[in-house]
């Protein structure tokens, strides 16, 4: 088969949305050098754009099925992807209080990215293997210690929006997988409980502040400024918005981590309604095309796979859109394929690869 013939094979309904939503994170990056006459970010990451897109594609040549009947394979990346999470509290650098990433060089690697697409691969293959079994309580509970481990680890380095993924990530599969009504209950109230001892004994200051200041918003140059400054600058983006590069809260710096967090309120003010509805139809034609091929897919494990991150798409995305409108607590949760990062970018140009390898493979 040629190069071209295989092209037409690969699932453009998932690459062109991608791309379409790559470009609004472009734009919007170049809009925040701009404020600093500093391009070096929008450079990087259509560097990462790039290199993210030809990854997807050497990906799709391999037989996603490698994964799924290769159980030491799947085990050793979970293993590095621990040894990485462990290794950023002692070799990572300390940025704005918390070790995050490792440097290398004028790059960074977050170890989250990797994991989440291992773990979405553990546990489509432990509950393929097992769909029949599901009734059984004790799956959960053997499936739960694969996403607790990373997740203790993302939690107390402190990440709360890493560890939030990662929780709904797994409860998403076991819904898919089958799980009875009166275990998701029980899951519900131990969720509640540990919630609950967590607010009360694990929780830093400043955590509990970032989740009480969406609900009391009054500490306007405390704990509530970023969520104040994204709702007026959501609010000034009207029908059309004010322009590329001319959104004032960005251009005069009142909006804080404009190419990440709050990247969606630059986006909202530069390109105005017309352009957040142009970009929640990417979003969600995208999330549409991952769950027809979970839908079409002839066995469990494509099937859980591409759920899985269908699932992770859905929860960063709502979790971050809430953010931005103050609807949900800042957790630091990026825009997927929009906010400025090498490692979420590119972690999810492998996970639609792997979505194409098992597209051209029924």
């Amino acid at each position: 088969m040629s190069f071209l013939a295989y092209l037409k094979k690969l699932d453009w309904g998932i690459i062109i949305p991608a791309v379409v939503l790559v470009c609004f994170g472009l734009a919007g990056i170049w809009s925040t050098g701009l404020a600093k006459n500093n391009f070096l970010n929008f450079e990087k990451q259509l560097i990462f754009f790039i290199a993210g897109f030809l990854i997807m594609l050497a990906v799709s040549f391999f037989d996603y099925r490698m994964l799924r009947n290769n159980s030491y394979l799947i085990l050793i990346l979970y293993a590095v992807c621990l040894l990485l999470l462990l290794g950023l509290y002692f070799f990572a650098p300390i940025i704005k209080g918390t070790r995050g990433w490792y440097r290398l060089g004028i790059l960074s690697l977050d170890p989250i990215e990797p994991t989440k697409i291992v773990l979405v691969v553990l546990l489509a293959k432990y509950f393929s293997m097992r769909h029949v079994e599901m009734y059984k309580f004790r799956h959960i509970i053997f499936s739960g210690l694969y996403v607790f481990l990373p997740a203790l680890l993302i939690f107390i380095k402190p990440d709360l929006g890493g560890t939030a993924v990662l929780l709904f990530m797994w409860i998403g599969i076991l819904l898919v997988s089958g799980i009875k009504i009166k275990h998701f209950l029980i899951l519900a109230v131990c969720f509640l409980l540990v919630s609950g001892v967590a607010w009360q004994f694990l929780l830093k200051d400043y955590q509990k502040e970032r989740i009480t200041s969406f609900l009391f918003p009054y500490d306007y140059f405390g704990a509530s400024w970023s969520q104040n400054q994204t709702k007026i600058s959501i609010g000034n983006g009207g029908i059309l918005g004010q322009g590329l590069g001319k959104g004032s809260q960005v251009q005069f710096g009142f909006l804080p981590e404009p190419h990440t967090d709050f990247i969606f309120s630059v986006i909202s003010e530069e390109w105005g309604m017309a352009g957040v509805i142009v970009l929640f139809f990417s979003y969600g034609f995208l999330v549409w095309r991952v769950l027809k091929i979970a839908i079409e897919s002839d066995s469990n494990f494509p099937r859980l796979f591409a759920s899985g991150f269908a699932i992770i798409l859905t929860a960063q995305f709502f979790i971050n859109i809430g953010m931005n409108l103050s609807i949900l607590p800042v957790v630091g949760i990026y825009l997927p394929f929009i906010s400025y990062g090498g490692s979420g970018l590119i972690g999810n140009f492998v996970s639609l690869g792997i979505l194409q390898s098992i597209k051209t493979r029924r």
